[in-house]
C-alpha cells in the first residue's frame, strides 16, 4: 500500500510540475492580453505547484519510510528515491520563500528568473528521477 502511495505521488509531484510549467504558464504569455496578467496568474500557479510539490514530497518520504510489519511480502521501496525527494523538496522551498520573493519585487529580475526557471528544472528532474526509481521496483504482472 505504501508502494502505491510513493507511487501516485511521484506521479503527481512530476505530472504537476510538467502541465504548470511546461504548458500552461507558456500558454499564459501566448493568451492573455498583457505580459503583466500572464505574470500575475503565472505567480499564483507556482506558488499552488510549490504547496502540492511539498506535500508530495513530504507523502513521498513518509511512505519511503521502515514499512510496517506484515507488508515484507512486497519489495522495499529504493533508498536512492530519499535523495531527489529532499532535493526536489529544498528546490520547491527555495523557490517560493527565496526566488519568488524576488521576482515579484523585480529585484534583479532576469537573474533571480533565470535562477528560478533553473531551480525549477531541477526539481522537476528530481520528481521525475524519484518516480522512475520508484516505477522500477513494481513487480510485473
Amino acid at each position: 500500500m505504501r508502494q502505491r502511495i510513493a507511487l501516485m505521488s511521484a506521479a503527481l509531484w512530476w505530472g504537476s510540475l510538467t502541465a504548470i510549467g511546461f504548458v500552461v504558464v507558456p500558454l499564459l504569455f501566448m493568451h492573455l492580453a498583457t505580459p503583466a496578467m500572464a505574470g500575475a496568474m503565472a505567480a499564483r500557479l507556482f506558488t499552488a505547484q510549490s504547496w502540492l510539490s511539498v506535500g508530495c514530497a513530504l507523502l513521498l518520504l513518509l511512505a519511503l519510510t521502515k514499512r510496517p510489519e506484515g507488508e515484507d511480502d512486497l519489495p522495499a521501496p529504493p533508498p536512492a528515491a530519499v535523495m531527489p525527494v529532499m532535493g526536489g523538496l529544498l528546490l520547491a522551498l527555495l523557490i517560493e520563500y527565496a526566488v519568488a520573493p524576488r521576482i515579484v519585487a523585480r529585484e534583479s529580475l532576469k537573474l533571480w528568473h533565470n535562477l528560478g526557471t533553473g531551480m525549477y528544472l531541477l526539481q522537476w528532474l528530481c520528481a521525475g528521477l524519484a518516480l522512475w526509481r520508484l516505477a522500477r521496483t513494481l513487480p510485473a504482472r
